[in-house]
């Protein structure tokens, strides 16, 4: 099959190279040039383990371009797939169509001959009627079929996500536009990964349901960290034992400082701004959203308790600043909230994350960045531990107290034992739910 993927950012490039690899003819497609010339000279723009190396392989094998040329790479394509951003829109909360609309528009001048349109953004129900629509507005005469293919995507692991899927979601209704998604994914196919195909409205919803629903567990075991840490429950226990139990299942239960990312707070507002727009509030997930701006919240309070009720004056050191582990992505980062109030309060930040720099130099102003932790807690009055990448999972907690000027550590992941951290030299350690 040729496909054509339209956007080259972390869906889009994931997505791309992963068709690449199926051994479909893939043409990735960017209005930036700069980002098409990095991507030809072989370099990734994102931060994603094993990409480059899935990338270079397809390429060399002569499966896999990029272009700007958007007319030249519709040329006799099988499958379009819209990938493009759909940002949060400022104000009232709903997913801007924007990008998907010029897209659907471009795609009704480009194409030539029949080709299956496939939004993979995370887009509202009812957007690919409307991506159907404005084609056939543009292009009265054109044939096509129009398809919504939601992606599922871990960052730090979505090469894996999309070779070993826990499903892949098909919304289509069009015979000759199924026969074709069915040969784009017949790889996963021929090894019995669960092809679920339904209308266009489920498939939209799919998506939304399955954010939703993991974010309302992160939310909900941190509530439950928090009257934990009132009863003298420990919340890594708790979270063990509802885990086991198969219908509830352990992913998601893990305490912290809130969600982040571009996933699940995009999501979450999005769904809830459906609901209300259909008159159908979605209670559960607004209470999600209040729930994980109060959690930041609180992490700012256990860190100013920690240091004796103010960090004016106070040298902090931070041990990551992504959302999550290898990722360089800070979108809806809780250091994003809890980095600006320290600084705002006074103290004196020194930050370490392997890949969060490059980012997180625009977004986190005032703030010292150190090549390793050790260096960072050097005369430090506190460590909080913020993201849990490897590198900050197996500390030398020793050295770490004795280069400190006032040895305390909240450690907002849970990593680390209490008993162990003070053993090494520390005062004071506070973790979450415990």
């Amino acid at each position: 099959m040729k496909i054509v993927m339209l956007g080259t950012g972390y869906v889009g490039l994931v997505s791309g190279v992963c068709f690449s690899d199926f051994g479909h003819e893939v043409v990735c497609v960017d209005k930036m040039p700069a980002k098409i010339e990095m991507l030809e000279r072989g370099e990734v723009p994102i931060y994603e383990p094993g990409l480059d190396a899935v990338m270079a392989r397809n390429v060399q094998a002569g499966r896999l371009s990029f272009t700007t040329d958007r007319a030249a790479a519709m040329e006799g394509a099988d499958a379009i797939f819209s990938a493009v951003g759909t940002p949060t829109r400022r104000g009232d909360g709903h997913a801007d169509l924007t990008y998907v609309m010029a897209a659907a528009e471009e795609i009704a001048r480009n194409r030539k001959s029949f080709a299956v349109v496939v939004t993979k953004s995370t887009v509202p129900v009812g957007t690919n009627r409307k991506v159907e629509e404005v084609i056939r507005r543009a292009a009265p005469d054109a044939e096509f079929g129009v398809a919504s293919n939601p992606e599922f995507l871990r960052e730090g692991a979505a090469i894996d996500d999309f070779m070993r899927p826990d499903r892949v979601v098909v919304g289509v209704e069009d015979a000759r536009a199924k026969e074709i998604m069915g040969e784009v994914y017949r790889p996963l196919f021929l090894r019995d990964f669960p092809i679920v195909y339904t209308d266009l409205e489920s498939a939209e919803m799919i998506k939304y349901a399955a954010n939703a629903f993991l974010a309302t567990k992160i939310s909900f075991i941190n509530e439950i960290a928090t009257l934990c840490e009132k009863v003298g429950a420990d919340v890594k226990a708790v979270s063990k034992g509802m885990g086991l139990d198969g219908r509830i299942g352990n992913k998601f239960l893990h305490a912290g400082p809130g969600y982040g990312g571009s996933c699940f707070p995009k999501d979450t507002s999005a769904l809830a701004r459906i609901g209300q727009d259909y008159a159908v509030p979605m209670r559960i997930t607004e209470t999600v959203m209040a729930v994980n701006d109060a959690v930041k919240r609180r992490m700012i309070d256990k860190i100013v308790d920690l240091c004796g009720g103010s960090v004016n004056g106070k040298v902090v050191a931070v041990l990551g600043v992504t959302f999550k582990p290898n990722t360089d992505d800070m979108r809806e980062s809780p250091s994003l909230t809890i980095v600006p109030a320290l600084v705002g309060g006074g103290a004196t930040l020194r930050v370490v994350d392997p890949q969060g720099r490059r980012e997180g130099e625009a977004l986190l102003p005032g703030v010292a960045w150190e090549a390793d932790p050790y260096a960072a807690a050097e005369g430090a009055d506190a460590v909080i531990l913020l993201t849990e990448w490897n590198e900050f999972r197996a500390l030398d907690l020793s050295r770490m107290a004795a280069a400190m000027s006032t040895p305390v550590m909240a450690d907002l992941r849970n990593i680390y034992d209490r008993g162990d951290v003070l053993a090494a030299g520390f005062a004071e350690y506070a973790a979450v739910g415990r």
